[in-house]
């Protein structure tokens, strides 16, 4: 069965910075199967690129609406992504704030 992959950059607000969210969406992407990263943005918000299967990518994305149980997600921002060819991505990463 061919699997359809896509590409979408998340902004996650609320209290989501000092909960742990970045560790457990990289744990969440990592079971999942998904290509990416997550930061922390200086604005007090989350980032993130994910890579996958649509169906995985898509379990994401709702995992982010709830995040880890100290989390207090206000709103999930959804857009389409591409991927920079320059920039391959090898697995789930947390990176530097932005």
């Amino acid at each position: 069965m061919l699997h359809t992959l896509t590409t979408r950059h998340l902004r996650i607000t609320g209290r989501v910075q000092g909960v742990g969210y970045r560790w457990h969406m990289a744990q969440q992407a990592q079971a999942l199967n998904i290509k990416g990263w997550v930061r922390n943005r200086l604005d007090g918000s989350v980032e993130a690129l994910a890579h996958g299967p649509a169906d995985a990518v898509q379990a994401l994305i709702d995992w982010a609406h709830q995040g880890p149980v100290m989390a207090q997600v206000q709103a999930v921002q959804v857009s389409d992504a591409t991927l920079d060819d320059n920039e391959p991505l090898k697995g789930f990463e947390q990176r530097q704030t932005a």
